[in-house]
């Protein structure tokens, strides 16, 4: 087979890439803003030194592993966790020092934190009864709400009733009904299976965008990240490592601790590099994800990438079934290399042991 070269110096640099403004592209003024957020328990710092501006309307996911404070800064803008420093703006207002029920934000919890002896009706209204909102206007408002979750056939049931995706819609419903100025969501759907997980994951995006609602909201799940954000603010060790757009935060990591939490990567050395690329490093790793990895067979049946690297001949020693996707494991010249291609039927599976030919996408490839 022909090898293809690719041309030179085409490998980019996570450190390199540029990564765009925090800020929203249609310069929108900030409604929330922190600055300097810090935090610790007894010597244990959780995070430190938080800033970040989000617009009106605007759906951000806090997005990190566990422990990485995600949660707890949450907390702190709900007024449910005191910080050791900085301040919390919304609307021009501070708030740093307000009382949870001064804020005028509304949060739902991972476990519902329902009232069992209320219908579903008495717990949607029982933060307007708080409010001493009149009954008229108050009965309006939530069945106006239970409508917009899809709960107007269940307002008199009790929580024991309802499905877990209906109970964590009532905990969203009781939150909405009393038009907080900003939603904060605590890992919500973490508690669900999958499938109800994905449609109640489209109808809060759904819900929000209707409502043009400021929503923080708290996952350590990529995919749910990926498709619900305007933008991500991917966190560890207590700090803020990359604030972006969905996209920008896959394509384009601002390093290499963000590149090997979202999404996967094929990390190969210098070696491998100039085996796929026909490039010189200078010593350091190379990261290409899976789809930037293309097969052929060895007859030529199969798909190039726009900028093709030189030919790998290799071996099939694992193939994995990821649904819509099918991830072979590759043994490429001593080099493993996982590769993904879409899961177009069982005519176009590659048995474990066939010999293909991989071909990198150089354009897609980042130096860590």
């Amino acid at each position: 087979m022909t090898t293809t070269h690719a041309p030179q110096n085409l490998v980019t640099s996570i450190s390199d890439t540029p990564v765009p403004s925090p800020t929203t592209s249609d310069n929108a003024p900030n409604y929330l803003r922190l600055r300097g957020l810090s935090k610790s328990f007894g010597d244990t710092p959780v995070f430190q030194n938080i800033d970040a501006d989000i617009v009106q309307g605007e759906f951000v996911t806090l997005l990190g592993p566990s422990g990485c404070g995600k949660s707890t800064l949450l907390r702190a803008i709900a007024g449910l966790t005191d910080i050791d420093a900085g301040e919390i703006e919304v609307d021009g207002e501070i708030i740093t020092r307000l009382p949870p029920q001064k804020r005028d934000i509304g949060m739902v919890f991972q476990h519902y934190a329902l009232f069992p002896n209320m219908s579903v009706r008495d717990n949607v209204a029982f933060g307007l009864r708080m409010r001493r909102v009149a009954p008229r206007s108050r009965r309006e408002r939530v069945e106006e709400t239970l409508a917009l979750v899809e709960l107007g056939d269940h307002a008199h049931k009790y929580p024991h009733q309802l499905s877990g995706g209906q109970r964590q819609r009532v905990a969203l419903a009781r939150s909405l009904v009393t038009r907080p100025r900003i939603l904060l969501m605590d890992e919500p759907l973490s508690a669900l299976d999958a499938k109800i997980r994905q449609h109640l994951r489209d109808q809060i995006r759904e819900i929000q965008q209707q409502l043009a609602l400021t929503t923080l909201f708290v996952t350590h799940d990529q995919e749910e990240a990926l498709m619900l954000s305007d933008r991500i603010f991917l966190m560890g060790q207590g700090r803020i490592l990359q604030q972006s757009d969905a996209e920008s935060l896959y394509t384009r990591p601002a390093s290499a601790e963000v590149a090997e939490f979202v999404g996967a990567y094929n990390r190969l050395d210098a070696r491998a590099a100039r085996r796929l690329l026909g490039q010189h490093v200078d010593g350091r790793k190379l990261a290409l994800r899976p789809e930037a990895l293309y097969l052929m067979e060895e007859n030529g049946q199969g798909y190039l990438p726009p900028n093709p690297g030189p030919a790998c001949t290799g071996l099939i020693v694992k193939r994995q079934l990821l649904g819509n996707v099918i991830r072979y494991r590759v043994d490429c010249d001593g080099m493993t290399l996982n590769v993904d291609t879409l899961n177009r039927g069982r005519r176009f599976l590659r048995p474990e042991g066939s010999q293909v030919v991989v071909y990198a996408d150089v354009d897609e490839a980042r130096v860590l």
